[in-house]
């Protein structure tokens, strides 16, 4: 089957049913909570659910703060658009969660920070902790615009709903269950909608096989278009996609999601012991892989429909993120209520990530910008902790505006947490495994390494990369049937392919083929983290650093680490093999055999 034959259809009762009930548990799973709290007027209580959560549902809202609607809407375009190389990522979480458990999470749990950046301030200094927080912040609401307008976007094109309406419904309703329920509400409402998340990708997944006629003919499809590119080992940095860009650059990338984010540290601390801690961060990484797995696939049926006949060249879509509505409302609206969980679905997906960022968002503030400079009572900060809620609900509805000017959602995500949280990350770095780093050195690293990114971010902006580096794969319309498209989308005539996806900056044209341009959107984190290191560790050095001495609870241990208790285990099977084995085999070499007659032999 292929794009040009499908018909649109229209959303039924079923599917409206299916989404309001989505809607409907989420904001249930506040109420709850917040009849459940009641009486526990307490701002710890409420932005870390008592540390008293178990590895599981920790694990599932790990999952799914970061499987947002870009995710959903953005993943599968990509790997339309320029391959299933982005499968490699798997890679990347892999070696993040390997490094964020053996370095982060130990020093995060046993400080039990509720505020990530708490730690800045006990390692060097209170101007760093601010710097980091103020950072923080404004990431936090850039991303979550992006993630509200995602699925805005998505029901605009599939439903006559307005845009606007759709970004301040999404917003709505995360900012009314963070209010009343706290993290305990986020969490759970977290487990709920992965589930949908899943329901929905699977849904879509299914009935585009059986159209195309089995998984064999979605591969073949994909090889004989080239978007099986896994292995592409082309160093050059520039490239947007290669083996190593995406395993090196990713895993920064990853770190900084996981190993100082504020809406994960918040999750880990939350944790009754470290042990469940780290069951949740390996069980996330099972998430992980199988949402990413879904996602690619799911980007492979999209070329298996569309091959013949692509809807961005045609003109029918503006931007790839319109591709994965287009190809739901094109298929599943002959099964009602599977197009409604579609869209809970991506729904879902905003709603997890909005609320874990407006719950985060609360908490630093009031951790960092209030606590510290006032003397509130425990109930006038637990009341402060829902204002705030409040007001960052409605300040990341705003901010939603923002997204349709940023390009695809996917990139332009990544981009904006590499470029302002890598050299958070860095800082991180050097308190964590530099005893010697010191304040100076601390608060100027983490000034240098912003700077560093910050132009790198701005020079991808200004000139971004030319086809050649990011290398899109070529798309047809040999197939396509102008007279006979769907009727809800674009009116546009045919036009060539608009990959906003590639670039921040969609409207600008690509500058000529030798002018400077910026590496791989991949790298801003590791190049803002090498930049704050480098210059901490220089700092420190000139300033003093090794006669000054640090707390050990604020450096790595080695016995935080499961490293060192798997090599003394292993150690220590050795030493025993050799203490009982190989003195025998020695002893009866050179002494002879013992002779049984002069044994003692009890009869």
């Amino acid at each position: 089957m292929s794009g040009d034959s499908l018909v649109a259809g229209s959303l039924v009762v079923a599917d409206y049913v299916v989404f309001a009930l989505m809607l409907v548990v989420s904001a249930a799973v506040g109420f709850y909570y917040a009849w459940d709290s009641r009486g526990q007027e307490s701002s710890r209580e409420f932005l870390t659910g008592g540390r008293r959560l178990t590895a599981l549902p920790v694990s599932l809202s790990l999952t799914a703060s970061f499987m947002s609607s870009i995710t959903v809407l953005s993943n599968p375009a990509d790997v339309y658009c320029f391959g299933a190389i982005f499968v490699l990522f798997s890679i990347a979480y892999i070696l993040s969660m390997m490094v964020v458990s053996e370095v982060f999470l130990p020093v995060s749990y046993r400080l039990s920070i509720t505020s990530a950046y708490e730690y800045l301030e006990m390692r060097f200094n209170r101007g760093t902790r601010l710097i980091a927080t103020i950072i923080f912040i404004v990431q936090a609401i850039l991303y979550t615009g992006i993630v509200i307008y995602g699925p805005a976007l998505a029901l605009s094109q599939v439903i006559d709903l307005n845009l606007w309406g759709g970004i301040i419904s999404t917003g709505a309703v995360c900012t009314l269950y963070c209010t009343l329920g706290g993290l305990k509400a986020v969490v759970w409402t977290d487990v709920f909608q992965i589930g949908i998340m899943l329901s929905g990708y699977l849904s879509l997944i299914i009935k585009a096989v059986i159209l195309q006629g089995g998984v064999s003919t979605v591969i073949s499809d994909a090889q004989q278009g080239g978007r099986l590119n896994f292995w592409d080992f082309d160093i050059n940095p520039l490239r947007r996609h290669t083996f190593w860009t995406i395993t090196i650059g990713g895993t920064f990338a990853w770190i900084v999601v996981n190993g100082t984010s504020q809406t994960q540290i918040q999750r880990y601390v939350a944790c009754k012991s470290i042990t469940h801690a780290r069951v949740a961060l390996f069980i996330n990484l099972f998430g992980l892989c199988i949402f990413l797995v879904s996602s690619v696939f799911a980007g492979l049926c999209l070329y298996s429909v569309f091959k013949n006949c692509d809807p961005l060249t045609a003109g029918l879509v503006s931007t790839p993120d319109q591709l994965i509505p287009y190809l739901v409302m094109g298929t599943l609206t002959s099964h009602p209520g599977l197009p409604g969980l579609f869209l809970a679905a991506v729904y879902s997906g905003a709603l997890s990530t909005v609320s874990s960022s407006i719950n985060a968002l609360a908490t630093v503030t009031l951790e960092d910008l209030i606590k510290p400079y006032t003397n509130m009572s425990e109930k006038h900060l637990y009341w402060m902790s829902k204002g705030l809620s409040f007001f960052y609900g409605v300040v990341c509805i705003c901010f939603a505006g923002l997204a349709s000017v940023m390009g695809g959602m996917m990139q332009a995500g990544a981009s904006i947490s590499g470029i302002l949280q890598g050299p958070v990350l860095g800082v991180f770095l050097l308190g964590i495994l530099f005893p010697f780093a010191n304040s100076k050195g601390g608060l100027l690293g983490l000034v240098s390494g912003l700077v560093a990114s910050l132009c790198v971010g701005l020079g991808s902006i200004i000139y971004p990369s030319p086809p050649s580096m990011t290398r899109p794969l070529l798309l047809s319309t040999e197939g396509c049937n102008f007279t006979e498209s769907f009727n809800w989308t674009s009116t546009a005539p045919p036009t060539e392919p608009s990959f906003s996806i590639t670039t921040l900056n969609s409207d600008g044209g690509h500058p000529v083929e030798g002018n400077w341009h910026a590496p791989s959107y991949l790298y801003f984190s590791l190049i803002g983290t090498v930049a704050a290191v480098s210059v901490g560790l220089i700092v420190s050095l000139l300033t003093g650093g090794l006669s000054e001495r640090v707390d050990s609870r604020l450096t790595l241990l080695k016995e935080d680490t499961i490293s060192y208790h798997l090599f003394k285990l292993f150690l220590n099977k050795v030493m025993r093999r050799k203490g009982g084995l190989y003195p025998t085999k020695i002893s009866e070499k050179t002494l002879g055999n013992t002779n049984p007659a002069f044994c003692d032999t009890e009869m």
